[in-house]
């Protein structure tokens, strides 16, 4: 970092002493003539008000390759840090703080599974053609442009993107909708450390409604699987890269929208970032039209409209990852029981290179299970190997296909061709067309366990939990195509499968759900795009009613007259809005940690309370444990005595004020929602201070929170509450008038740093304010800023 500050301190010198022309050479160019090999035919690309490229080609190929050039001058330092972030290269630029980082990616194989699907995927299909091309546009302005700013600050040097790059990217997304890495291993310590009592308070049943021995694992274990779960938590954080976390999306029919034309809307729950994590671009070509929102080093959008077809995803939250505790052979500590027999583990060793400091070798171990995970710890593993079986590893997967078919599936046959094609990460697709079909499918190789075993723990391999015998027909997987209700809710809670198989996964809460379904059900709401905004832009659910009501008494109890009483009172009389003045909002969410950590930080310790706190599980507990006086969590293990639930609580609410007023002030009003639960984009550059005033955007104050609707969500812990994730876009396409539909970036568009598209979106997106997503002729040419001209050369 001392190289990055000295580095940029000289870059500011030389544009004071007027050197502008460095950073104007590392703008985007939105005008003017450029000249492209390989391109057919000419291409053009008018940018519009926002920086969105509006790319007309007259073949796929060029279509494809204008593309990549094009998210290449907006995004390539994102495309670079993601690629370097699957692979295991972040040490490579950023030094010895990311090696844990890169240890556990490595050890996750999506390198090596990237390399080997490049090598096998059909080189003669449409999708592989235009990734090649999409390709050659990223490399040629890399090629031909000077880096942007962070490769000078980092040291980093160009090479070229390959297919195997934009795979392992795919296996970098699939790798963090995977939750279980977290929450496996939490559960799994409470089962076997604390019994089967203290899971009374977790929610890990399957709910046919809709809404077992374990292994023996010392000490040393314990700790290892600790670590993996903040390993799996601290690597996105620390190098400022976008996790998938949840979403909403929901479809109307046209029985219930006031155009009497179906309506889709989508807002994807993913970790905040500078630049943001979706690049949008509407491309037109003989036969096709799409305005797409695309990741980085993908050339097919993974959400997307245009006049005939809309859709949307949300994450299905199955569990297609399965840790898995090995018998090692006391003869031979490198092989493994496995069907019967002991075999030899697979053994490999990786260099990481750090900046800075010498290389570190890593050896890495595969069980006919899968990646030994517990390699990521080194010299300091545990005797237990855990692997990890994962479907993304394991299964076909040809998403490029699955994404490349939704560009022109405008038929219901056409998209559930589609989502049939996804097979890892599980997918929720929320699908509707200009014909009034609404739909979702939940797309997701579902596999096979053996009966009795819960995927949820770690898996005892001695016992042959960890065995999979084949993989459900897509038919099983839940769906719904035109349901007589007339719309369609997905919102990251627990589905059923129409064939009745329980399909265990790490689900959401249901309240957003069902806030989301309390409106929806209405009959008497006609819905277009106003109150389709309101309802994205909801701040409330039953939620908090579900943890007060059973406690008010208790609380009450514990608490006397003056400021304190009035303050609870002022907390029982609450909505539930999580508006920017409310100070209740505040109470509440301090109340819920302080709760959770008077009640289970004792039995848990420091390490595994802290991974509770990063788990879903947890949204779970609250209610649950709250509305059980008798729950073994409310005996403190720290005291001579036996707590009950009246005295934890008492506890709770003392902390609660405590906190607030230390660290707030004692005028109630400081403690404002909107003082304490803020937005920040974070930039990689921007981890440490002073670089994050200059790459950071933001703070802004934040309504909304956490498993709301307006899901600007905070970790639950304590004030104040830096929001990590949220709405990634919020979109909203009526059928009605399909090619004025409406959206929003979290930032903007462009990447690079003080170009005008940077954060032109920010104050208009925490402010609920949304953007015409351009695609009529007419609008796009009446908005434009500038018109690139790509040509053949010569």
């Amino acid at each position: 970092m001392k190289r990055v500050l000295t580095l940029l301190v000289l870059l500011l010198a030389v544009v004071a002493g007027g050197g502008a022309w460095y950073f104007h050479g590392k703008q985007p160019t939105r005008s003017g003539e450029r000249h492209l090999a390989g391109l057919e035919k000419p291409v053009e690309i008018r940018y519009d008000d926002r920086g969105v490229p509006h790319i007309r080609a007259q073949t796929e190929a060029d279509l494809y390759r204008a593309l990549g050039y094009a998210h290449a001058q907006d995004r390539l330092f994102q495309m670079e840090l993601m690629r370097r972030l699957a692979r295991g290269e972040l040490a490579e630029i950023f030094g010895a703080k990311l090696v844990d980082t890169d240890r556990l990616f490595r050890t996750l194989r999506l390198g090596e599974h990237a390399e080997a699907y490049a090598a096998r995927v059909d080189r003669n299909g449409k999708p592989w053609k235009a990734l090649e091309a999409y390709l050659a546009g990223v490399n040629q302005f890399q090629d031909s442009h000077p880096a942007p700013l962070e490769f000078d600050l980092l040291g980093i040097r160009k090479r070229p993107f390959t297919a195997a790059d934009t795979f392992a990217i795919n296996g970098y997304t699939a790798y963090s909708f995977a939750v279980s890495l977290r929450t496996n291993p939490l559960l799994t310590f409470i089962r076997d450390r604390l019994g089967a009592d203290y899971l009374r308070a977790f929610d890990i049943d399957w709910q046919p409604q809709g809404a077992l021995a374990g292994p023996a694992l010392a000490a040393g274990d314990w700790k290892d699987l600790g670590r993996i779960a903040q390993l799996s938590a601290e690597g996105l954080e620390d190098a400022g890269l976008p996790q998938f976390e949840g979403s909403n999306a929901w479809v109307v029919s046209g029985a219930r929208t006031a155009s009497g034309k179906a309506l889709l809307a989508g807002d994807p729950h993913i970790r905040f970032s500078n630049p943001a994590v979706w690049y949008e671009a509407h491309t037109q070509m003989p036969g096709s039209e799409l305005y797409g929102h695309y990741q980085a080093l993908t050339p097919f959008a993974m959400l997307g409209h245009n006049a005939g077809h809309a859709w949307s995803l949300t994450m299905f939250q199955n569990t297609d990852l399965d840790l898995i505790a090995e018998e090692v052979n006391p003869d031979d500590p490198e092989q493994v029981r496995y069907q019967g027999r002991w075999v030899t583990m697979e053994k490999t060793e990786q260099t990481i290179r750090v900046k800075g400091a010498e290389p570190v070798t890593l050896t890495l171990r595969r069980s006919p299970h899968g990646p030994i995970i517990t390699d990521a710890l080194g010299k300091a593993a545990g005797k237990t190997p855990i692997a990890m079986w994962w479907a993304f590893l394991e299964t076909e997967n040809p998403l490029i296909d699955a994404f490349y078919g939704l560009r022109d599936a405008d038929s219901l046959e056409q998209a559930r061709a589609a989502a049939e094609k996804i097979h890892a990460p599980g997918l929720n697709l929320v699908y509707a067309n200009a014909h009034g079909d609404i739909a979702w499918w939940a797309a997701a190789k579902l596999v096979r366990r053996p009966e009795g075993v819960n995927p949820l723990f770690i898996l005892d391999a001695r016992r042959g939990e960890a065995e999979k015998p084949g993989f459900y027909p897509f038919s099983a997987n839940p769906q719904e195509e035109n349901p007589a209700r007339g719309y369609i809710i997905s919102a990251n809670f627990q589905p059923v499968s129409p064939t009745g198989i329980e399909i265990p996964g790490h689900y959401n809460l249901p309240d957003r759900g069902r806030e989301l379904d309390r409106q929806l059900a209405d009959a008497t709401v006609k819905w277009d795009r106003n109150n389709s905004q309101a309802l994205q832009l909801e701040a409330k659910t039953d939620y908090y009613e579900r943890i007060l009501l059973p406690i008010l008494a208790d609380l009450r109890s514990q608490v006397g007259e003056g400021e304190d009483r009035a303050l609870l009172e002022r907390l029982a009389a609450w909505d539930g809005e999580h508006s920017l003045d409310s100070v209740e909002a505040s109470l509440f969410n301090q109340l819920l940690y302080e709760i959770a950590r008077a009640a289970m930080a004792d039995e848990l310790g420091a390490d595994y309370f802290d991974t509770l706190l990063s788990t879903r599980v947890l949204d779970h507990a609250l209610p649950r444990l709250v509305a059980d006086a008798r729950s073994p969590w409310w005996d403190d293990r720290t005291t001579g005595e036996t707590e009950n639930r009246a005295v934890i609580l008492g506890k709770a609410w003392q902390a609660t004020l405590a906190h607030l007023r230390e660290h707030f002030g004692k005028d109630p009003q400081g403690w404002a929602w909107g003082t304490l639960h803020q937005v920040t984009h974070a930039h990689a550059l921007g981890q440490q201070k002073p670089l994050d005033r200059l790459f950071n955007v933001g703070p802004f104050a934040a309504p909304g929170g956490h498993e709301l609707p307006n899901n600007l969500s905070q970790r639950i812990g304590p004030a104040p509450w830096p929001v990590t994730y949220g709405p990634s876009t919020r979109r909203l396409v009526d059928f009605d008038d399909p090619l004025h539909s409406l959206g929003i970036n979290p930032v903007g568009q462009s990447g690079a740093l003080f170009d005008r598209h940077n954060a032109d979106q920010a104050r208009d997106y925490i402010a609920g304010r949304y953007q015409p997503m351009r695609m009529s002729d007419d609008d796009v040419a009446a908005h434009a800023e500038g018109t690139l001209h790509l040509l053949p050369a010569d």
